[in-house]
């Protein structure tokens, strides 16, 4: 079976993995094309109309400014997507990097980055370093991204680490270090293509970890600046108005759920994917039907 219909077969199988590529593509197309999506202006008040429920006029009804419910939720998909991007390279780049070179030296190198700086960093739960970095920076999208990449990137630097380890002392690697290739040669031709994929997938299911985390930051206020929509801002303001406008809480709520299952749908159907005996064995099932 050639590669592109092995492909396509086994996406036909994964349902839940079609469904999680389609909210993705749906929530980038979104965050780029949000000026021509939103119907108003996000940071517009229309004091007159507040808490309105929703209706032809405002699909998802009013906050308690008047502003427009839809318009905030759109924009608040570009600030979920553009953290998550820049969280995921950002932590990917920086992990992949030293975990890489602590695996491929070894020695005194390997033991002060895997035991001193991974470890500890791993120690503590994600989200807590979070707040705590995040209220030491001050509130605004750079410092939100600067902080969910610091306490990030030591899930990729372990992972890195450890394929790095398990392909060094592959034959091809011994046969181009005796033929003379330098260690940045090796490194860079010959074993990152081949940690590369263990990355990706945890990129994947990372961009659900970072817009998660950029919603609570915001919740508490330690995140994205008003006026900026953000939907963890948004479920913030809306605290006061849970039963009396419960639109406020819905949407982007909704919105939050939708995006974080969708990358984590997509990251196990990658990882699916890219396991050669998941793979052949669901492609196997789906020929004998």
């Amino acid at each position: 079976m050639s590669g592109e219909s092995s492909f396509r077969s086994f996406w036909k199988r994964n349902a839940l993995g079609r469904w999680g590529l389609v909210v993705t593509a749906l929530l980038l197309l979104t965050a780029v094309f949000a000026p021509w999506i939103a119907s108003r202006d996000p940071a517009a008040q229309d004091l007159p109309h507040r808490l309105a429920s929703p209706s032809a006029a405002h699909w998802f009804g009013t906050d308690e400014l008047g502003r427009d419910e839809f318009s905030r939720t759109v924009y608040g998909a570009r600030v979920s997507m553009l953290v998550g991007v820049s969280v995921v390279l950002g932590a990917g780049l920086v992990g992949l990097a030293i975990g890489s070179l602590a695996g491929y030296l070894g020695g005194a190198f390997d033991s002060v980055v895997n035991i001193v700086l991974i470890n500890a960093f791993l120690s503590f739960p994600g989200i807590l370093l979070a707040i705590a970095l995040a209220a030491f920076l001050g509130p605004g999208i750079g410092k939100v991204i600067l902080a969910l990449i610091v306490t990030g990137w030591a899930g990729y630097a372990r992972l890195a680490r450890a394929q790095v380890l398990k392909v060094k002392e592959m034959e091809f690697i011994s046969a181009a270090r005796s033929l003379g290739a330098s260690d940045a040669r090796i490194l860079l031709r010959h074993l990152l293509p081949n940690t590369i994929q263990p990355v990706l997938i945890q990129a994947t299911i990372g961009m659900a970890g970072a817009i998660l985390a950029e919603s609570t930051l915001s919740f508490l206020g330690l995140g994205v600046l008003a006026p900026t929509p953000s939907w963890g801002a948004m479920l913030n303001d809306a605290r006061n108005h849970l039963f009396d406008a419960p639109h406020l809480v819905i949407f982007p709520a909704l919105a939050i759920m939708a995006a974080v299952l969708a990358f984590n749908l997509l990251g196990d159907a990658l990882r699916d994917w890219l396991d050669p005996r998941t793979r052949s064995f669901l492609i196997t099932q789906d020929l004998a039907r």
